[in-house]
């Protein structure tokens, strides 16, 4: 029976039963992975000592489980506490948005297909969103690199239908089918500011960008989501409104 050792997000979590819980973590090196916690709710003292500090959403910790090849639910037997991120539960915007963050990286990351990029990406937004000023900056770094780690980036540089270059437009079209910018604008497209396009230009070229548009920007992103997953997640209402 294989074991896995990993640093881990919980993304979701329901009770089993009175004493135990199913759980879906985002690990780096194995992906996003389902297991059933046996025992992480006992008061015990050998129960706590294999689920220090309780699996909780929106947490960070070390991993150990065991995986048998007939099933994808992992047997966890270890959890140890590393990342409570506090911080997230302390202002309802941050927590809101934290949601949403877990949300996204439940719905673009495939089971068992390993995104360190992505882990990374979550696992810095917790911990930057404590500068409640940076948070919806926090957000569009997240959005973008989880849509480039999973090979979703929306493309920003020529016309996504015939490639040659954009012209310089004071309004863009964008294609969320098409996955980019287009020079014509048809019933598919959305007027996207030129100053949002500038926005994630200098953001994809890891340039600084001004803060003024983040929230449109995050919004055209969460919508290119919509229109990749084919839903609305329940918690895109926090950046849509």
């Amino acid at each position: 029976m294989p074991r896995i050792k990993d640093q881990a997000i919980c993304l979701r979590l329901l009770d089993w039963s009175e004493t135990s819980q199913i759980v879906q973590l985002l690990t780096r090196e194995h992906g996003k992975v389902s297991g059933l916690a046996k025992g992480s709710k006992r008061f015990a003292p050998s129960s706590i000592a294999r689920f220090s500090g309780g699996i909780e959403l929106m947490t960070g910790g070390e991993l150990l489980a065991n995986h048998k090849p007939t099933t994808d639910l992992l047997n966890i037997t270890e959890w140890d506490l590393q990342q409570p991120w506090w911080h997230a539960r302390k202002h309802l915007r941050t927590w809101q948005l934290g949601m949403y963050a877990v949300d996204l990286a439940a719905n673009l990351i495939a089971d068992h297909d390993p995104h360190p990029a992505s882990f990374d990406a979550l696992f810095d937004f917790f911990n930057t969103v404590k500068d409640t000023e940076q948070l919806d900056a926090s957000l569009l770094k997240l959005q973008w690199l989880l849509l480039t780690d999973v090979g979703y980036r929306p493309q920003l540089d020529h016309d996504v239908h015939t490639g040659q270059p954009l012209t310089d437009q004071a309004t863009y079209q964008f294609d969320a089918l098409a996955g980019g910018l287009c020079n014509a604008s048809s019933a598919s497209t959305w007027g996207v500011r030129k100053q949002t396009i500038t926005l994630l230009r200098d953001l994809a070229d890891f340039k600084p960008f001004a803060l003024d548009g983040v929230d449109r920007a995050n919004r055209l992103l969460c919508s290119y989501i919509r229109t990749i997953l084919d839903k609305q997640l329940p918690t895109m209402q926090y950046v849509l409104g």
